[in-house]
């Protein structure tokens, strides 16, 4: 009854069912571990956000580089901002998706240290791309800056291209490193994303929050792919069984009609 399970066609689906089980439970694995991942980002995140404020040189020095956990940290820091030194970041975008600049201004310590520190977004409306925007002045003489602590950027963190040959005053990545050689000073690892105090006349528009990561989405697709798995043996077994009865039924019918034919003489 089932000797048509060894004929090409289903041999093949065969093998193609029993392929596509273990990737299937493969697949599910990994949208199980990406869920575990982006969980526990999620939970970093949210602790870094929750802790108390602490001085930035409690977490960061010349040449430091920023952990996962050390990111998004709120920090503070006491002293100046050099506007002389201020560069912007091309291409980067406000809440809206809207294309312009991020202000970042070097913010000398006490000690002579410089914090790198990014105050927002304001539009690309200048006369063109390579003049230098119009940029909102930060408080004047000693102030105390408070920020969330973020690591240097890179290319393959970031998939922006450093470019070179850049307008003047103007950087495609936040890298102290580079930043550091440019203004021959000893520059604190990472930079901060500005929270306070908040701009006269809101701008530069300040960076929001992180946003917390999908997890729930890989676990439903773990479960989505294993459900596929289970489904494949079961699809098959209906298959067989169907193909099973639907060539029994047609050699009862063709019996049927070789008893029914007259004899012929």
């Amino acid at each position: 009854m089932y000797r048509f399970l060894m004929s090409r066609q289903w041999v093949i689906l065969t093998l193609i069912a029993l392929l596509l089980i273990p990737t299937m439970i493969r697949l599910g694995i990994w949208q199980m571990h990406r869920y575990e991942e982006r969980t526990a980002r999620n939970q970093l995140v949210s602790d870094a956000l929750a802790a108390d404020p602490v001085p930035v040189e409690k977490l960061t020095e010349p040449g430091h580089t920023v952990t996962s956990a050390e990111r998004y940290r709120t920090v503070t820091a006491k002293g100046r901002f050099d506007t002389e030194d201020e560069v912007v970041v091309r291409r980067r975008t406000n809440s809206d998706d809207e294309v312009g600049y991020h202000i970042l201004t070097p913010f000398v310590l006490d000690d002579g240290k410089v914090l790198l520190v990014n105050r927002g977004w304001i539009p690309s409306d200048g006369p063109s791309q390579t003049a230098f925007p119009k940029v909102p002045a930060p408080p004047a003489g000693e102030v105390t800056v408070t920020g969330r602590l973020m690591p240097d950027e890179t290319t393959e963190a970031s998939g922006i291209k450093n470019l070179q040959g850049l307008p003047d005053r103007q950087i495609m990545l936040i890298n102290s490193e580079q930043e550091a050689r440019r203004l021959d000073a000893r520059v604190l690892g990472g930079y901060i994303a500005q929270t306070a105090p908040e701009p006269k006349g809101d701008t530069p528009e300040l960076l929001g929050n992180p946003g917390e990561e999908d997890a729930a989405l890989n676990y439903a697709y773990a479960y989505q792919w294993w459900l596929f798995a289970a489904a494949v043996p079961v699809g098959w077994v209906i298959l067989a069984r169907r193909e099973a009865r639907d060539r029994a039924q047609k050699a009862a019918e063709a019996a049927d009609t070789t008893e029914t034919e007259p004899a012929t003489v």
